[in-house]
Order: structure tokens, then sequence, then C-alpha cells
């Protein structure tokens, strides 16, 4: 690595090195990234490292504007690059644990054997790691019969996945949004706007593309951060899957006034998904979880809830 200027130095992070040779470059942030995971893994478990992680991107995501905003300057640049070697650290430090925590498997790679492998191809994906909606009756059917169900969510959610959709639930957001004008927020890939618009849905996905190490974001996912898209769309109708714990963008959802309908899909666990300070102190909506739309997200296993925020007519 070339390491004589900030400059060489950004321009090596972003051939995304590997976890040991960001040890080796930057042994001094790894010995902070360590304290802080092993302080995490003692007072909890891969719940509370997976929200951590979460926080983690959203940060990335606030430094790279911070970056933008730097002009050159060497001091800035230097400081944010450091953030930039810590957060790249600590997402591969914890991607490698949950792995290894999940599957018991600490060195070499993990894979589905052919068998597992296959089903769960035929019944999750289209192609590759391109997702399909999910039959809810076949799922129920098969899920608990393959031994190594485990080991799906360790295996995708380095690539951006955090759960599936069936079809049911695909059915029921199409009624709830019914010919509103809707947006969703944070959307990464886009599979959920992929599939209400093949169900003739007006919405549009966004995302302010601060996991592009990891995902593969479609022309179709509009490059914004919410504050900007929801300035900018004025929806009638806003759906976020899987927030990140702790964001600071879902409070600008509730001060839009456009908004009548906010559905966030997400975890029952309130330290893994959401700003719940936010859901809490805001007064303009009444919220619920909708357990049966919950039961149609999948796996069952991640414990997941659709929360449904409905603005007061008081506040229109």
């Amino acid at each position: 690595m070339k390491k004589s200027t900030p400059e060489n130095k950004m321009e090596w992070l972003q051939t995304m090195p590997t976890l040991d040779e960001l040890c080796r470059a930057y042994p001094e942030v790894w010995d902070i990234v360590q304290r802080e995971i092993a302080g995490i893994v003692a007072g909890g478990g891969v719940a509370e490292l997976q929200a951590y992680l979460k926080r983690s991107t959203l940060e990335s995501g606030m430094i790279a504007k911070k970056l933008q905003k730097s002009r050159g300057d060497k001091k800035i640049l230097e400081t944010t690059l450091l953030q930039l070697v810590r957060n790249r650290m600590t997402h591969l430090a914890i991607r490698q644990h949950c792995v290894s925590e999940a599957t018991g498997i600490e060195k070499g790679k993990v894979r589905f054997n052919l068998f597992n492998g296959y089903i769960a191809q035929k019944l999750l994906f289209n192609d590759g790691l391109e997702r399909k909606p999910v039959s809810l009756f076949l799922f129920r059917l098969i899920w608990s019969l393959l031994p190594q169900r485990r080991l799906l969510m360790p295996l995708v959610q380095p690539e951006g996945i955090y759960c599936f959709y069936s079809r049911q639930l695909v059915d029921q957001l199409v009624g709830l949004i019914a010919a509103r004008n809707c947006l969703e927020i944070a959307s990464g890939d886009g599979t959920l706007t992929r599939f209400l618009t093949g169900r003739g849905v007006k919405i549009t996905a966004t995302d302010d593309y601060s996991w592009k190490y990891a995902v593969k974001y479609p022309e179709f996912v509009v490059k914004r951060d919410a504050g900007d898209a929801l300035r900018e769309y004025a929806p009638e109708v806003v759906l976020c899957s899987w927030p990140p714990a702790g964001n600071t963008f879902e409070q600008q959802v509730f001060r839009t006034k456009s908004v009548h309908l906010y559905i966030v899909i997400a975890s029952r666990h309130r330290f893994a998904t959401g700003n719940w300070d936010e859901y809490m102190l805001q007064s303009a909506f009444s919220f619920e979880e909708e357990k049966q739309l919950s039961r149609m997200v999948l796996p069952p296993e991640l414990d997941p809830a659709v929360y449904i925020f409905r603005r007061k007519p008081a506040s229109l």
C-alpha cells in the first residue's frame, strides 16, 4: 500500500482490502475495534453485534458526506480516513464473527451443501441473489426440513439482505398503499420496490448508497438520502425495511407533512432496528405492530415485525 499521502491511502481503501490487510496497515485502529467488539460480545451476542454493524454503516455514510465537503483539506482527509478504516474493520470483523457464531465454522468458506443450497435457491431467489416473492405455503412446508437453515442469514446479510418477503406480504402492502404515491427510503437493492412496481404501485426506491461496498444498486434505485428524498418526492406513503437502529433519518418521515402512512418492516427487538426514541417521542402518528403482516416476513427466526404508523386526523 502506498502510505505517503492521505490521497494514496484513500485510493488503497477503495480497493476493498481484506481484514488482515487492514489490520497490518492500521494495528492501532484494530486494537480499538477488537476491544469494542469484545465488549459487545461479553454483554450480549450476535443480535447486538448486528445492530452495532447497522449503526456503523450509517456512520460510514455520514463520514463519506463529510469527506465530499472537505475540499482536499489534509487534516479532515486524514481524520475521515481513519474513521472509514475503523468502520470497514468493524464490518468485516462482525461479519466474520456472526458467520462463525451461527455455523460453528471459524475458518474456511461457509456454504450450503448441494441439497440445502438447491432448495434455498429455488425457494427464495430467481437467479443468483435476486430475491423473489416467496410462497408462504411452500416456505412453511419446506423450511423446517432444511437442516442447514441457520446458515442462511449469516451468508446473505453481508450482501445487504436482512429478510425475505412473502407473496402474501406484497399483496397486503399493495392494498395498504393503494393508488397513493409511495417512497421507499434506505431501500438497499430495491427488492421491495421491484416487487411492488410489478404490481402496479407508484413507488420510488431511494438510498444514500452507503452500502456500495456490499450492495449492487440497480439503476432504478435513486441515490438520495432520506431527507432529500422526502422533500423532493413529497410522498403520501413511506416504506422502510430494516432501518438501522438509532438512525437519524426516520425523524424526518414524521416531520414531512405529505406523509399519511409509514410502514416499517423490522425486528421485534428494539435494539436491532429503528429509531425507537423517535417512535415514542413523535405525536403526529399512531402506530402498532400488525402481527398478521409480521408473520409474512421471512424467516421467522429473525423475530420480524411490521409496524404501521398512521397520521392522526388532528395533525393533518
